[in-house]
């Protein structure tokens, strides 16, 4: 999709504004090079305050954004396009972080068991002149877990820095029995709308 903008694109400094080693690979595999830059962003809003699932990951994502970009001005450097995401999962009305204690992460996961959850991931691809947020939405399928898988997996240690106490990409990925959506929403960034937004900002341009 980005071909006919590629050229304009390698020249710019792209920022991701995470820690995510997964969305940096993510944005490699589709020929890009990027800079991890994880926020500091607190992360402490508050869902209740918010209209709307999508309507939090956004301001979430936004906020990560301008934190890293007014940080790296301040050290004298000025990306080109700063770009941030936020991942959380729903069951219903509720959200799921990442699991604080193993014992939480064996409710999550119990409670997912056999049952269609939705992950959101909003986005923000900030440039000097422009702000573009936008959310995807992904039903995940779990199959039926017994105590043994859940404990098993949590063992291995993966669930504990995953919203909702899973990777799809990893382990994890060996509950979910189908996906209504974009996959890549699931892992964290949701690459076919990111890839709309870029080519429609350099399009112009190239």
């Amino acid at each position: 999709m980005l071909q006919p903008v590629m050229h304009t694109l390698k020249e710019k400094i792209i920022v991701l504004a995470s820690g995510s080693p997964r969305r940096k690979e993510l944005v490699e595999n589709i020929g890009l090079k990027v800079v991890l830059c994880p926020s500091l962003f607190e992360e402490n809003l508050d869902p209740k305050s918010f209209g709307s699932f999508s309507e939090f990951v956004e301001e979430t994502a936004l906020q990560k954004v301008l934190e890293v970009e007014e940080r790296l001005k301040a050290q004298g450097q000025v990306p080109d396009v700063v770009v941030g995401a936020d991942t959380m999962v729903t069951l219903g009305e509720e959200m799921f972080g990442k699991p604080t204690t193993e014992a939480e992460a064996f409710q999550m996961l119990s409670r997912l068991s056999g049952r269609t959850h939705t992950v959101y991931t909003g986005v923000v691809v900030k440039t000097a002149h422009k702000t573009t947020k936008f959310t995807e939405k992904t039903n995940v399928i779990f199959g039926k877990l017994d105590e043994a898988q859940i404990k098993g997996y949590i063992a291995t240690g993966e669930p504990m820095d995953k919203a909702g106490g899973y990777g799809i990409q990893g382990v994890g990925g060996t509950f979910v029995e189908r996906v209504e959506g974009d996959y890549f929403t699931v892992v964290g960034l949701p690459l076919y709308r990111l890839c709309s937004v870029l080519y429609d900002l350099y399009r112009d341009k190239s």
